[in-house]
């Protein structure tokens, strides 16, 4: 995983560009002119510590990426590369494989990534992955086309300017919606985008789905599908762990990541290192008790760390600068803490995102599936701003020929994955130079659980039925029937004593004026409820990002003395 940034069909060099990026690439920078512009890589090692530099050329192509594409093994060996490499970097075969067959070549692609593709025919290509893991940000500006890892990358090309309707969005929400970003001007590429740059122009994008409807098949027998998802799943981790570095996993309490566990288990002679974050906060839902059950039932290396109030007022400020394309998901926090601990023994860590999505975990999914006349409905967002709503509902439009509990699946894959959950891992671990993968979101996997029939999704008030009765055989002491207890920051409790003078504070700051009253902050403030968070949030991200304050002077500004 890396920062990637370059100007196609201009004359300005991308090393400014790459240098706000150096958190993503902590092993070097490297900026290279290639035909009509620049680009530059900050490279975080990963797989061939010595010849992976990018950007890489064969073939008289040209790649610059982020991330990873995990069958780059497989792609060697089944178009007889292995003479023709001249690095182990698993981005190498690519440039190969285009000068086979063209940006046809880009759907052969299993992995996570976002990347930049010069090609020996005069075509150049921008590349986004299905689902969206890896970022990639676009501009179009005096006839030259920018792109980058993230938003910071463009602060000397953009006014910084905020978008009040995606402002809107981030407050209904927690994020925001499709290729536009909260600076106007600065769009993202749309996850599985494939765009054609010519003469500076982007070309209309075509796009590899993340999902489709599923083709009819034969279903197998439950005992049958359980055999069929141990086989796919223990692909995926072992692919995901291809890495020259240490790698480990962020384990919770929860079913996801347990199973993420027990395949590393089972597939790495010495224990696995696992962290694990906790609340000290009364009250605060706290799954380290479940997580170390799990752990030593696995024999993983167990690292347990706390968050507390102190963390949360020290790293807030911190989660806003690294969220420059900003999600309020109080998630973010011990994300980042944990990040934070991870730093410096792991490189690589897997997650178990994409999970619930993929195979239907969520309560909200067990709801589309009741009858009308039980309060069966589809499930999506219920914020009081009818405008964003009405948005959100064109973003998550799903395909026809799915079921209600697959356009469920689908709206969540659409919108809040890859602009919340997703984006949420990759600022607070890039923050720490570390790299994120998530074994759940793999072509394979999703072609597996995606048409599953829904009863081996949601059965009774059990979702991911399927994946509870494989947990239960390979790893009984995750506890897979039990309740779920969610994923739950005590933010609230942490603000409520200072709820007063921060409605009065946060009501006088210009983006947040933009988008709400004072009396409605001081309100929101004084009388509780979901909002407080998000808008503490927006005030501290818009202080830094919009009016270029340091993260504890914004706190500051917002806070006042701690």
């Amino acid at each position: 995983m890396c920062g990637i940034a370059g100007v196609l069909h201009g004359t300005a060099s991308a090393r400014p560009m790459i240098e706000t990026l150096t958190h993503r690439g902590p092993n070097g920078v490297r900026t290279e002119q290639v035909r009509g512009g620049s680009v530059a890589h900050a490279r975080l090692s990963i797989i061939d510590l010595e010849g992976g530099w990018q950007p890489l050329h064969a073939a008289g192509n040209t790649v610059i990426g982020n991330g990873e594409i995990y069958n780059y093994l497989e792609l060697t060996a089944e178009f007889g590369l292995e003479g023709q490499l001249a690095t182990g970097s698993d981005f190498e075969p690519l440039l190969h494989l285009y000068a086979r067959e063209g940006a046809a070549a880009f759907q052969r692609l299993r992995g996570m990534y976002a990347f930049c593709l010069i090609g020996a025919d005069g075509r150049t290509w921008l590349v986004r992955d299905p689902f969206g893991i890896k970022p990639l940000y676009v501009l179009e500006q005096d006839g030259a086309a920018y792109f980058a890892s993230e938003p910071r990358a463009f602060a000397s090309l953009l006014d910084a300017d905020l978008s009040e309707d995606r402002a809107h969005e981030l407050l209904a929400f927690n994020y925001t919606l499709g290729g536009e970003t909260i600076f106007k001007g600065l769009k993202r590429l749309a996850p599985g985008e494939i765009v054609e740059v010519i003469d500076g122009k982007l070309q209309a994008p075509t796009r590899r789905p993340f999902l489709s409807a599923p083709p009819a098949r034969a279903v197998a027998d439950e005992a049958a599908l359980i055999d069929q998802l141990d086989a796919v799943l223990e692909d995926s981790v072992r692919v995901h762990q291809r890495s020259d570095v240490p790698y480990g996993l962020f384990l919770s309490g929860g079913i996801d990541s347990a199973a993420i566990a027990a395949l590393m288990s089972r597939l790495n002679a010495r224990p696995v290192t696992a962290f694990t974050c906790g609340f000290d906060a009364p009250g605060a839902k706290d799954e380290r008790a479940q997580a170390e059950r799990v752990a030593r039932a696995l024999n993983l290396d167990w690292r347990e760390t706390r968050f507390d109030e102190a963390d949360f007022w020290r790293i807030l400020p911190q989660v806003a600068w690294a969220l420059d394309d900003p999600t309020a998901d109080y998630a973010t926090l011990p994300t980042y803490k944990l990040a934070e601990a991870a730093k410096g023994t792991l490189t690589v860590v897997l997650t178990g995102e994409g999970g619930d999505e993929l195979f239907g975990g969520y309560g909200r999914y067990r709801k589309a599936l009741r009858p009308a006349w039980l309060g069966g409905r589809l499930a999506e967002p219920r914020p009081d701003d009818a405008q964003a709503l009405a948005r959100w509902r064109v973003q998550a439009k799903p395909p026809a020929g799915l079921t209600r509990l697959q356009q469920a699946q689908w709206a969540d894959i659409a919108t809040w994955l890859p602009n919340d959950l997703l984006l949420k891992l990759d600022r607070c671990l890039m923050a720490h130079g570390l790299e994120g993968r998530t074994p759940f979101l793999d072509p394979k996997v999703a072609d597996f659980a995606f048409p599953l029939p829904d009863r081996f999704k949601v059965r009774g008030r059990y979702g991911k039925w399927l994946v509870r009765k494989w947990l239960e055989r390979v790893c009984p002491a995750a506890d897979p029937w039990a309740r779920k207890q969610g994923f739950t920051v005590p933010v609230d409790a942490w603000i409520a004593p200072r709820a007063t003078d921060l409605g009065e504070r946060i009501g006088k700051i210009e983006a947040v004026r933009r988008v709400r009253t004072p009396e409605a902050v001081r309100a929101a403030f004084q009388g509780g409820g979901a909002e407080r968070w998000p808008l503490l949030f927006f005030a501290v991200w818009s202080l830094i990002h919009l009016e270029g304050a340091a993260p504890d002077e914004a706190l500051a500004q917002v806070v006042g003395a701690i």
